[in-house]
């Protein structure tokens, strides 16, 4: 780090997330620079896979986007929850399936240039049926099964443009490349 805080201001409580601006002085010039900080408590990101292999999306509404997207099932973390137990539950809450046959395949950062917020992605093979949990806000939300190939087209496309969906197909294909070579 070239820099210290000088200054930190919460500035935003909100629901999803909070915002904060620091005041920082780089050190080999003292200039002053400000930044602006999204505080998100995390995520978690499922990529539930049938006995055929094929890979369960769902579609649904996405307000700031003012457009129905393609996604993999995902949901953010209540305060200190463990990501493997928030997987369990968006996976229920918003397919129906349950799994226990869930490993994590990574974690990304989805934007790191404004915001701390990190997304842990899983694999959920050997899914039970039963019924989604949806909450009133994703009540619209259609269940999509497709193959990874049929996948690749969609975001080839430009119809699948979720970046947390984008990424978590890629970790599942490094996934199955690791499991080909043992």
């Amino acid at each position: 780090m070239n820099f210290d805080v000088i200054k930190s201001n919460k500035i935003f409580n909100g629901k999803v997330f909070d915002v904060k601006v620091d005041e920082i002085r780089y050190h080999e010039s003292g200039n002053l620079g400000i930044r602006e900080v999204a505080i998100h408590p995390g995520g978690a990101v499922v990529v539930p896979v049938s006995k055929d292999g094929k890979i369960f999306l769902i579609s649904q509404y996405r307000y700031p986007m003012n457009e129905t997207t393609i996604e993999l099932p995902a949901g953010k973390l209540e305060k200190n929850e463990d990501p493997l137990i928030a997987a369990q539950r968006e996976l229920k809450e918003e397919t129906g399936f349950s799994s226990k046959d869930i490993v994590k395949l990574g974690k990304i950062y989805t934007t790191p240039g404004f915001c701390n917020e990190i997304l842990h992605i899983y694999l959920a093979e050997n899914l039970n049926a039963g019924e989604h949990a949806r909450e009133e806000g994703e009540l619209g939300m259609q269940l999509i099964e497709m193959s990874l190939d049929e996948i690749e087209e969609q975001i080839y496309a430009g119809k699948i443009v979720d970046s947390k969906t984008i990424c978590g197909v890629e970790m599942f294909k490094i996934y199955l490349k690791k499991k080909q070579k043992k």
